[in-house]
């Protein structure tokens, strides 16, 4: 059974009320802001499910959620125990002009809510989405258009890939192009296989590299590997973090993640391999 007051804990909210559009925003920028998107438990190795309970198990429990499947599902469930009409919707995230979404598979579980109409949303229906890492501060109206959060400015339209489906573009500083997702309703089994390909095959970033984003109100944090950039718009700022003190320090100050679960071994070893990324990185780098 979901811990709906020790979610609402992790995040650090107070009974958000019945639901409302304004609720809504308040939910998902505290759980874009304090749940981090994060690979920490494919770099340890740990296996983890797309179940939906079992994600929102682990962020009562560590406030460490995951990547998309486990966000967004947890996010879903938890929206749904607060009385929300909450779908999901097979996504695929794309980064190159030639990708074709949802090939090979849906590598993004996206929401929609529904039924709460306001005056610039009389339709009522909701664009939700915490499980994007660099992109959403706050729900948008799903209809197209343009929208501006902080400093970037993204717009959905009608997939020109997927009949009846949306399109979300990126603002050009993200981390992706875009994300095509269906219209038609998605069981957390439509995610199983692929969810086990991202965070097993060798070649599958998740497994290369660790990566960790915490979207806020002024921008994007970000740490890959070793490298820790904080992205306003067109102001970057990066570092990289060379001791294993500063790593951990970074992790726990600016994405929440204090790693209380993790035993100093699985500690070293974390490090280890996030330290021995970034130098093949760096040497791959000098060879260019």
């Amino acid at each position: 059974m979901l811990d709906v007051i020790g979610y609402l804990r992790r995040l650090r909210l107070d009974d958000p009320g019945p639901p409302a559009a304004d609720a809504l925003t308040l939910i998902h920028r505290a759980h874009v802001e304090r749940i981090a998107y994060n690979t920490v438990d494919i770099q340890l190795g740990r296996r983890t499910t797309v179940d939906p309970h079992l994600a929102a198990e682990r962020i009562v429990a560590t406030g460490r959620g995951g990547y998309c499947f486990h966000l967004n599902g947890a996010l879903g469930v938890l929206l749904a125990a607060l009385g929300y009409e909450v779908r999901q919707h097979r996504g695929g995230v794309w980064s190159q002009a030639d990708e074709v979404p949802l090939r090979p598979f849906a590598n993004h579980l996206a929401l929609t809510v529904h039924g709460l109409p306001t005056d610039d949303n009389p339709d009522g229906v909701w664009f939700v989405d915490a499980g994007l890492g660099d992109a959403l501060h706050e729900p948008v109206p799903l209809r197209p258009g343009q929208v501006r959060q902080g400093p970037f400015t993204y717009g959905l339209l009608a997939s020109p890939t997927l009949a009846g489906g949306w399109r979300f573009q990126h603002d050009p500083a993200g981390s992706f192009v875009a994300m095509d997702f269906e219209s038609s309703l998605a069981s957390v089994d439509a995610f199983a296989d692929s969810h086990a390909v991202l965070s097993t095959s060798p070649d599958s970033g998740f497994v290369r590299f660790l990566s960790v984003q915490r979207r806020d109100a002024g921008g994007v944090d970000k740490l890959l590997s070793c490298t820790l950039r904080r992205i306003e718009g067109a102001r970057i700022t990066e570092c990289e973090l060379r001791s294993g003190n500063e790593w951990f320090a970074a992790l726990a100050d600016v994405f929440g993640l204090t790693l209380d679960d993790v035993e100093p071994g699985e500690k070293a070893a974390l490090w280890h391999r996030a330290r021995t990324a970034q130098d093949e990185w760096q040497r791959s780098h000098d060879r260019d």
